[in-house]
């Protein structure tokens, strides 16, 4: 499901916004670091938060993410992904400290030494892109 493109983004440095819901059906957004892992979209969490409590309770959301390049028209690219998503317990730290030398640099140490709780991953399984970029199709 994922393309090429798709998955360079998502690999990338870039922010990611995850959209779920909450228990009225209005939207809570999160700024949330993302990687792959296999065709599933994943993300950490040191806490067992809002995002994290909503999506146990429904797992629809959505990602979206800015690209730094632009389309033929000169619109910045941006990539949406609708998905199902999953709440597994523990591994979080080993994922934010993979994705901190993504998003922070090679020699980034986050979390810090004293965050030892195993924390949540949220796996993300694509079944809709849209946006504007290679990804978004015709």
């Amino acid at each position: 499901m994922l393309t090429s493109e798709a998955r360079t983004l998502l690999e990338s440095d870039a922010l990611a916004h995850l959209v779920t819901l909450n228990r009225d059906g209005s939207p809570q957004v999160s700024c949330v670091w993302v990687g792959l892992d296999g065709d599933d979209i994943v993300t950490a969490h040191q806490q067992r938060r809002l995002k994290v409590r909503n999506v146990e309770r429904d797992p629809r959301v959505v990602l979206s993410i800015e690209a730094s390049t632009f389309n033929e028209r000169g619109l910045r690219e941006y990539l949406v992904v609708h998905g199902l998503a999953r709440v597994q317990e523990g591994g979080a730290r080993d994922l934010l400290q993979a994705l901190a030398r993504v998003y922070m640099g090679p020699d980034a140490v986050f979390p810090p030494p004293q965050f030892q709780a195993p924390g949540f991953i949220t796996r993300i399984t694509p079944q809709k892109l849209g946006g504007v970029g290679p990804w978004a199709g015709p």
